[in-house]
């Protein structure tokens, strides 16, 4: 994994549609107990297509933390 960044989603504005989950290209995507999305840091390549498709507006894509 050489990405600088990593996708995020605030789990509280999640509607858990699963539009994000087809997008990504890595299957970095899983929904948890059917009630939120996550994301798996360690294989997201913070491509950002999750951000733009998803409809409630909670995925955002920033710098990883440092190590």
């Amino acid at each position: 994994m050489n990405s600088k960044k990593v996708a995020s989603i605030n789990k509280d504005i999640c509607v858990c549609c699963g539009a994000c989950f087809q997008e990504c290209p890595m299957s970095a995507i899983s929904s948890e107990s059917g009630r939120f999305m996550k994301v798996d840091p360690s294989i997201c390549v913070g491509c950002g297509r999750c951000a733009g498709i998803c409809p409630a507006g909670c995925i955002t894509v920033s710098d990883r933390k440092p190590a």
